[in-house]
């Protein structure tokens, strides 16, 4: 098959799926109203409360929200063949992700920006509440630290590009001063200055690593960059959103949106071939890559792209506190998860253009791919070609970095330059997914401060330095410190498990709230695929803990996927048992806004 095919595909299902499905929720069934005012302008204090321009909101959205999860899940998936990761991208993104991006981001809104534990405690019941908050904050500090470990495996001894990452953190500095001291509310005058220095810092990045001055500065080890990016996280939490955060995160969006645009646009000019078969033969498990079957463990595979609870953090941590109506709930929540799904079909495709052979050597350990019997094609020209050794790195980045790099240099006049194009995708990459560990650190630090704060009350003051400074030391080390101490393989099979978890809890949380007010009738489009994944994901988990960790004497592992299991499944009773009693609810009342509603539930 032709990769046009699904470009097309993704461009007209994403395109209908926002018009009609994502317009339809949105006024019939969430109801947003402009009249009600947000928490952006109603608690509005210049430091997390910001009224922010929707295109600036929406970049820094889709770049917290979009790390490791649309790029290397695909790859991964790949293993099963294009089609089951296609058509899970393509679905699920437009009727479970972009569904529960917009209904915790819609909650999080009318209950004064808080988080989704909070939400719970609220819609549900404060004994749910309070094991959701644990809950949530377990998963987000695995979550951080497998995505910075990404990052880490990313920059480490590659001075391009950890000097134009690096970069875009004093070009952040100048624009959020620029946007808010020397010219209030100048979007473009600040995007110019961005993107004009974040070219230069691109194009200056191959003479800095060739440079004897300036190269062994930027050409860190692991050890280092595993302490510098927890330091990062630090300064991004406590610092004013605006400062750093948000215009960062907005910068690094011309960088993401940029680069899938050029692959698009390759991908029309070369009109490459899909290699990879339609299924594989480990469709039905025993695979190089993904030991299990692609039923469920495609699911837990591609998170970010198609449907991943580490969105319900984002989407009721920064963005809710920086929304200026609730109009662009649409925009910012389901456009976002669009554009990500986009993402995501352009890695599988990336992915798929390889020779399969050349695929799974490159993904798969090398006494691993020796067992399949496979003769590798062009994996000694790609290796050549880029410049480095690209057989037996597993974890997708690499097989990415090639497949951008071969589609970008099969263009006219840019066959001699694969190897810049796979520094600059390697660079991509770590940008990608940097952007979502900051403000991951930062919606941890409110987590924390809503915790502590139930027993020593001035944590809950935003103001007070001393909360916001201790909280954000103590969530940064927890996740720095399995950075520093662990690796992707440990961290990752978990965190796939419990993101999915979690995206399963967003949406019932969400459909709870829809009952609330009335909309029962609308429910399902919430309930159903919450409630799906509530079971191919403690399926995937319990084959995890059965197959995998416990054969392998993985006793930890086993333990931690158990209690994230058993806090989830206390927080989806309660959540169901919610249900039943709204249900048996037969009058409404009117609240505070003049809504009729099931039960009134104060913000």
């Amino acid at each position: 098959m032709n990769a046009l095919t699904l470009v097309f595909a993704a461009l007209c299902i994403f395109a209908i799926g926002y018009r009609f499905y994502g317009l339809f929720f949105a006024q019939k069934v969430l109801g947003v109203n402009d009249a009600r005012l947000t928490p952006a302008v109603k608690m509005a204090d210049g430091h997390d409360y910001v009224k922010t321009n929707k295109y600036v909101l929406f970049g820094h959205h889709f770049a917290a929200i979009a790390a490791a999860g649309p790029l290397l899940g695909p790859v991964l998936s790949a293993q099963f063949g294009y089609l089951p990761g296609t058509l899970w991208i393509l679905i699920g993104c437009v009727l479970a992700g972009c569904v529960h991006d917009t209904v915790v981001l819609f909650a999080s809104v009318r209950h004064k920006g808080r988080s989704l534990a909070y939400i719970a405690t609220r819609e549900v019941g404060k004994t749910t509440g309070a094991v959701a908050s644990v809950a949530v904050l377990f998963i987000l500090i695995l979550t951080l630290a497998g995505l910075s470990i990404a990052v880490v495996n990313a920059m480490h001894d590659s001075a391009w590009g950890t000097f134009t990452v690096f970069a875009t953190i004093p070009i952040a500095l100048v624009m959020g001063v620029y946007l808010h001291k020397w010219r209030d509310g100048d979007v473009l005058g600040a995007s110019i200055i961005g993107v004009a220095l974040l070219a230069a810092a691109i194009l200056v990045g191959p003479y800095i690593a060739k440079s004897p001055t300036f190269a062994p500065l930027f050409n860190m080890s692991r050890p280092t960059i595993a302490l510098t990016i927890p330091v990062y996280g630090f300064l991004a939490s406590v610092l004013p959103v605006w400062l750093l955060l948000c215009p960062r995160d907005y910068l690094s969006t011309y960088l993401k949106i940029g680069t899938i645009a050029m692959l698009t646009i390759g991908i029309f000019w070369v009109h490459p071939d899909l290699q990879m078969p339609a299924l594989t033969q480990f469709v039905h498990g025993g695979g190089p890559i993904i030991g299990g079957a692609v039923f469920p463990f495609l699911f837990i595979t591609i998170a970010c792209g198609a449907l991943s609870g580490f969105h319900a953090i984002i989407g009721t941590g920064t963005t809710p506190k920086m929304l200026d109506s609730e109009h662009n709930l649409l925009f910012v929540g389901f456009g976002a998860m669009l554009v990500e799904g986009f993402v995501a079909m352009m890695a599988l495709i990336a992915a798929c253009v390889l020779v399969p052979a050349d695929y799974f050597a490159i993904n798969a350990a090398p006494a691993v791919f020796a067992k399949l019997g496979m003769q590798t094609v062009d994996l000694n020209a790609l290796a050549a070609a880029v410049g480095e050794n690209i057989q037996g790195r597993p974890g997708g980045a690499v097989s990415l970095a090639v497949g951008m790099a071969h589609i970008f240099s099969s263009i006219p006049f840019m066959s001699h330059l694969m190897d810049y194009w796979y520094h600059f995708a390697i660079m991509f990459e770590a940008v990608f997914i940097l952007t979502a560990v900051d403000t991951g650190t930062r919606v941890g630090r409110f987590f924390l401060q809503e915790m502590i704060g139930q027993v020593i009350p001035k944590f809950q003051e935003k103001h007070w330095m001393p909360g916001i400074l201790s909280t954000s030391a103590i969530f940064t080390f927890a996740w720095g410190y399995l950075v520093y101490t662990g690796d992707i393989s440990t961290i990752w099979p978990l965190f796939g498990m419990s993101n999915q978890l979690l995206a399963a809890v967003g949406l019932l949380i969400g459909t709870t709230m829809i009952i609330r007010m009335g909309r029962a009738r609308y429910a399902w489009m919430t309930a159903v695929p919450g409630l799906a994944m509530v079971g191919i994901t403690v399926w995937a988990g319990y084959l995890q803990i059965m197959d995998n960790y416990l054969p392998k004497g993985l006793y930890l592992l086993a333990s931690l996927a158990v209690i994230v299991l058993v806090l989830m499944a206390f927080v989806i009773v309660g959540t169901v048992l919610r249900w039943r009693e709204l249900l048996a609810v037969d009058k409404t009342v009117t609240d505070a806004y003049g809504e009729k509603v099931l039960e009134a539930v104060p913000e």
